[in-house]
């Protein structure tokens, strides 16, 4: 056994060298774990060690190993080894000096030195993680508050959609407390108008049963409202006059104002609790924006309401200015029928008188050919001394003056009567076509009828161009009196706009425009209706139907 054997029990590895540095002894370690181990010196730059060597050209400076065989004391480095392929492994080297012998020591360090680096690396970590948790938990509060905003800002936002999209004050405060409600987890939510001083009346509930109750606050609530402040308590009773709650509550009372004069309360009752300051900023905003639009709508109800009663005024004007026209119209027709038939009847008394005197004179001639020439002629004169009293009788039928009661009339003869006035109007031209069924005696204003009929039947005239057909049906259906005109005329452009006054076909200066507007009104009379088909170049239809009951 050599004297250096014992070092094969070592654990770490062992190198002796002699005083010139050859190697005399490696221990069974150390050959295992540096195989590539050729000479001390190259063996020497394979170690490297972290040490502040002063800048020299002098590379033992920087060698562990001449160092430690230069030194004459015992010497400790922490060195690092490089194998020949670049893996790099970590040894305490001791030397010792023994005799003429340097004895070196490499206690393998390189898996505490890993677990050096991993635990700093882990408090590295360590100290990242409760970095990021920290800036988590501010980033949550961020997250939260902002989701608050979020919140809060959509509440804003609905509410202000709802006042634009409305301007029923009840839909306002209803949408308004839903929000609120579904905000605040409310399971009592109302808005109540300002009666009086510090006394209110329900006006608006999602509970109807709270309608129209007379609601009152003690002082400290009283102070926030006249103040105009949100107020935020816990209670026992909602308000004085209530019935108390079997546990304590939370009761939000926002005061809604515009400018300076309060209009109401709204009142949220609540199990959550609430911060006020998180939702202050809220409450303001939406009680700013509630005074105004109860204001505005109001205000526009009440335009609203002027508008109409504007309007109901303007058509009842309108209404009264046809009925004005039609009547001195009729009137005037009247008095004119009355002078003509007159100034007809005198010279036609005459000629009937005379026509009567030559009748009995025709017996007295002898000449039978000028007999029977007078006789043709007399027989024409008294067909047409016939025709102009049946015109004169038609003519005041027609106006009746003297008829302004519902009276019963067959349908039928007043269409006959009518087409017998405007017969001068057919011009042997136009064809028309009678369609009557069995119609009962009608209630009904004959001569106003009359008028409608002599409306529809010249304006259908005056359609037709050249030849043309006018087509009336007359029918009793459903205890309704159907009357229906239809020509093959030239149609109308615009059939919406024929019922209104003022509007005509026939170019300024011909039609006034009056005549179908004052028709719609006479069937509206008769509670009936009046309406038009038309197609242009193919014709139109007009249908009245009038209650026969």
């Amino acid at each position: 056994m050599g004297k250096f054997d014992l070092f094969n029990k070592f654990n770490s590895a062992v190198i002796v060298l002699n005083e010139n540095n050859e190697t005399v002894f490696m221990n069974n370690v150390f050959k295992r774990i540096f195989p590539d181990f050729q000479n001390i010196k190259k063996f020497s730059h394979k170690l490297n060690y972290n040490v502040c060597a002063l800048v020299s050209n002098d590379v033992s400076v920087h060698s562990p190993i001449l160092q430690a065989t230069a030194s004459r004391e015992d010497f400790s480095a922490h060195v690092t080894y490089q194998t020949s392929n670049n893996d790099y492994f970590y040894y305490d080297m001791n030397t010792t000096k023994k005799s003429n012998y340097t004895i070196i020591f490499f206690t393998d360090v390189t898996a505490k030195i890993a677990l050096e680096n991993c635990m700093q690396r882990t408090q590295n970590f360590q100290k990242k993680i409760a970095l990021l948790e920290g800036e988590n938990k501010t980033l949550s509060k961020v997250k939260l508050q902002a989701q608050s905003q979020a919140m809060k800002l959509l509440l804003l936002n609905n509410i202000s959609n709802i006042i634009r999209e409305s301007i029923d004050t009840s839909v306002i405060l209803i949408s308004a407390l839903k929000e609120l409600s579904q905000m605040f987890g409310a399971f009592r939510a109302y808005y109540a108008s300002s009666d009086h001083e510090n006394h209110f009346v329900i006006t608006e509930s999602l509970e109807k049963k709270d309608i129209n109750k007379t609601v009152s606050f003690d002082k400290d609530i009283n102070k926030y409202i006249n103040s105009g402040k949100v107020s935020c308590t816990m209670c026992i009773k909602e308000y004085k006059e209530a019935k108390p709650f079997r546990e304590s509550v939370q009761r939000i009372v926002m005061p809604v104002y515009h400018l300076n004069k309060l209009l109401g309360i709204i009142v949220l009752s609540t199990k959550q609790k609430t911060k006020l300051d998180d939702t202050l900023e809220v409450l303001e905003g939406v009680s700013s924006q509630l005074g105004n639009a109860i204001i505005q709508a109001k205000q526009y109800q009440k335009n609203a309401i002027m508008v109409k009663d504007l309007t109901k005024a303007l058509n009842e004007l309108k209404e009264t200015q046809l009925q004005l026209i039609n009547s001195e119209k009729m009137a005037s027709l009247g008095q004119l029928v009355a002078g003509v038939a007159h100034e007809i009847n005198t010279p036609v008394a005459s000629i009937k008188s005379n026509n009567e005197i030559a009748a009995k004179l025709l017996g007295k001639i002898e000449d039978s050919d000028i007999k029977e020439i007078l006789t043709d002629v007399n027989n024409v004169d008294r067909e047409a001394v016939e025709r102009i009293n049946r015109l004169v009788v038609s003519l005041r039928k027609f106006v009746r003056l003297d008829e302004a009661e519902l009276q019963e009339a067959d349908i039928n003869k007043e269409l006959d009567l009518t087409l017998d006035l405007i017969r001068h109007e057919l011009k042997n031209r136009i064809n028309v076509v009678k369609n009557y069924g069995k119609l009962p005696p009608i209630k009904c204003y004959p001569n106003m009828l009359n008028q409608v009929f002599m409306n529809i039947l010249v304006n259908a005239v005056h359609a037709i161009k050249g030849d043309g057909i006018i087509t009336i049906d007359t029918a009793f259906k459903k205890k309704n009196l159907i009357v229906k005109i239809k020509d093959n005329g030239c149609g109308i452009k615009e059939p919406e706009k024929i019922f209104f006054a003022g509007y005509t076909t026939k170019g300024a200066g011909v039609g006034t425009g009056l005549g179908l507007a004052i028709s719609q009104k006479i069937i509206e009379k008769h509670k009936g209706k009046i309406g038009v088909k038309t197609k242009l170049n193919k014709g139109s239809e007009f249908c009245i139907t009038i209650p026969g009951e």
